[in-house]
């Protein structure tokens, strides 16, 4: 299968050259952890800024990891000899994964990298030439049709998918073919999309040479690949979310005015999933002059679907467009080129009123619930990845706050979550704190603003009294009337549960959680 301007790929219909072939990577140590143990964490960081000189020094002798990374990272050609010490050379040729080169040498036809996966594994990502991030010359290739790598884009969704066991799973838009990857480690059926053959033949590649399962592969565009009575347990897409004037790029482009193309793929997910499937995005939206952007996103969530979304960064339209500009090299070559298309891009935001441009993730849960509940927020701060456990854990407490009025709220019993430190803030030698902050240094991360009861409270809970008995304490405590603090505190706690500082313990003397 091959693209104009693209070099052939490697034959998929030859499984017992793939295994071959990884088996001598993994004898070799052609992993993650190999090559840092052999490049040293200069040049391996060099590497991922695709400055390829540490990496060419790092690997001037004739050992088998030294060639490995040489020919399938540095793009390098290698000496027939040398490289039939270590790999099955006459197989690799014959499959496709090798050329012959002038003077007796032979050279890769594809980036091969390594990934490890999130239990340990040693997976590969197979991507075009110069086209994986940490290869040779970075992500340089702007053909159309060309396939990338890994970048940061598809590790964060990675990072945030949920990884609960499930019968099925979809990637749309699967390009190498991450996604289909690590679904295939927790998915029994993984169905992968894409509108450029050319991807789906890498992800044939990619799944093959990590040791996976192979993935029902599908051409075609979004959801126009599956079928109408199929449904799946988890949904994935980083899809070509760029908001740009046409579709010059396959890869990044959506071909769709504006932003309609994150709309459509969510809007579209809803009557995808089966009832309590995840379907995991990520998005650019436009902040439009006179919307509301949460309103707008709210406007995408489908009916009979929970949504988290997530707003990590914002960009005026003038960095956006340089942003991609730069992407696609479109900054290196004529001036000329470079400020008509600039202004092309500035014409189409101008002409649509986009002020800026949002990025984050959006994650929707297929509910019954008769109300389903809706969050977006702005959160640029830091985060711990994984978080796909964190995102569980968030439709898992709204599903118990969704079912508890305030009366079983406060006969419920909670636990402090791991990690969770409390910081008091006032002057030096004041009696009392201003305000008191609980921070967490898990997940999100976050850091909310308690009252003095609240952080009380929160201290005390620890799954053995009930939050009623809790309050009455602290009412006695502070000279309050109980009925009254009774009262106004369901609200701080249903906060606390809701952003993830107190989570419904089991009862001690039932092994129940806290519901009535």
């Amino acid at each position: 299968m091959t693209d104009s301007g693209l070099a052939p790929l490697p034959a998929t219909d030859r499984p017992d050259v793939a295994a071959r072939l990884r088996d001598a990577l993994l004898a070799a140590s052609f992993t993650a952890d190999g090559l840092l143990d052999l490049l040293g964490a200069p040049a391996y960081a060099a590497l991922a800024r695709s400055e390829t000189v540490p990496a060419l020094r790092a690997t001037r002798g004739d050992k088998p990891l030294e060639t490995l990374v040489r020919l399938f990272l540095l793009q390098q050609p290698v000496p027939y000899a040398r490289v039939a010490a270590v790999l099955p050379v006459a197989e690799a040729l014959e499959g496709g994964w090798l050329r012959s080169v002038a003077g007796d040498e032979v050279a890769a036809t594809v980036d091969v990298r390594p990934y490890g996966g999130p239990d340990g594994e040693d997976w590969f990502i197979v991507s075009d030439l110069g086209c994986a991030v940490g290869g040779a010359g970075g992500i340089g290739r702007r053909d159309e049709g060309v396939v990338l790598g890994v970048g940061g884009a598809s590790m964060t969704l990675a990072g945030i998918t949920v990884r609960t066991p499930v019968a099925s799973a979809l990637d749309l838009g699967t390009g190498s073919g991450i996604q289909a990857l690590h679904a295939s480690s927790h998915a029994t059926r993984v169905t992968a999309t894409d509108v450029n053959p050319r991807a789906l033949h890498i992800t044939a590649l990619t799944l093959a040479l990590s040791g996976a399962a192979a993935a029902d592969l599908r051409e075609g565009s979004l959801f126009e690949p599956v079928r109408d009575d199929e449904t799946f347990d988890l949904i994935v897409s980083n899809p070509p979310f760029v908001i740009s004037p046409g579709a010059r790029l396959t890869y990044r482009d959506g071909g769709m005015g504006g932003d309609d193309l994150c709309r459509s793929l969510v809007q579209q997910a809803g009557e995808r999933l089966s009832e309590g499937g995840f379907a995991q995005f990520l998005a650019n939206w436009q902040h439009v002059a006179g919307e509301d952007w949460q309103d707008r996103l709210r406007s995408w969530v489908p009916r009979g679907c929970d949504a988290w979304i997530v707003q990590r960064e914002v960009q005026d339209v003038t960095q956006y467009a340089e942003l991609w500009l730069r992407d696609a090299g479109d900054h290196r070559g004529d001036p000329a080129e470079y400020q008509a298309r600039y202004d092309a891009w500035l014409d189409e935001f101008e002409a649509r009123k986009v002020k800026s441009v949002g990025f984050g993730w959006i994650t929707l849960r297929r509910t019954g619930a008769a109300e389903p509940s809706i969050t977006v927020e702005e959160w640029p701060h830091s985060i711990e990845q994984p978080l796909g456990e964190a995102i569980r854990a968030h439709f898992d407490r709204l599903d118990y706050l969704r079912d508890h009025d305030d009366a079983a709220l406060l006969e419920g019993h909670f636990a402090l979550t791991a990690e969770v430190v409390q910081e008091q803030v006032g002057l030096p030698g004041a009696e009392d704190p201003e305000h008191v902050v609980l921070r967490q240094h898990r997940g999100m991360r976050r850091a909310t603003k308690v009252d003095t009861v609240g952080a009380g409270f929160a201290g005390v809970c620890d799954g053995t009294l009930s939050a009623g008995r809790i309050l009455d304490a602290i009412a006695r405590l502070v000279g309050e009337d109980p009925v009254l603090l009774r009262d106004r505190t369901p609200a701080q706690i249903r906060l606390l549960v809701e952003q993830g500082f107190l989570e419904p313990a089991r009862r001690p003397d039932t092994g129940r959680d806290g519901s009535r």
